[in-house]
């Protein structure tokens, strides 16, 4: 299987997950914000833009949405005060959380419709997806996006 047929492959797993990820209240933009908030702290709205491949006004409007909903706040920085930046809350993270668990039952109730055989296969292939993820995390440039 040659690199463009795996990237293919690895694309509609991407499209699965998202498809199964439920409730759909919040846009992928906005979960991938918030799951970047808890992942690499608080950020800049200039960053979070960046990180997410969206202009500053739409992040604005984003975070805005987030902070209404209470999901995410802006604060002061903490080595200079003149710096806001956006922090996800404990609210955000409980919400994260909860949807991770939700999308990782529906995803056992898919995985229990396959062969033993095929859930193998998925099980032997998980480490060398984590290390595919854990370098996409670690050298994605910020406009590049780390949503998914």
């Amino acid at each position: 299987m040659s690199h463009l047929e795996l990237a293919a492959g690895l694309g509609r797993v991407r499209t699965m997950m998202r498809l199964i990820d439920v409730p759909r209240d919040l846009s992928i933009t906005a979960l991938s914000t918030l799951a970047n908030l808890e992942r690499l702290g608080s950020r800049r709205l200039t960053d979070l833009a960046a990180l997410e491949g969206v202009t500053q006004p739409a992040m604005t409007q984003l975070v805005s949405r987030l902070e209404r909903e209470a999901l995410a706040e802006r604060r002061a920085e903490p080595a200079d005060g003149r710096v806001v930046v956006v922090a996800i809350t404990e609210h955000g993270r409980a919400e994260l959380a909860r949807r991770r668990t939700m999308q990782a039952k529906r995803l056992a109730e898919l995985l229990a419709e396959l062969s033993e055989a095929d859930r193998a296969a998925i099980a032997a292939a998980l480490p060398a997806l984590e290390r595919l993820t854990a370098r996409a995390l670690d050298t994605a440039p910020p406009s590049q996006g780390a949503a998914g």
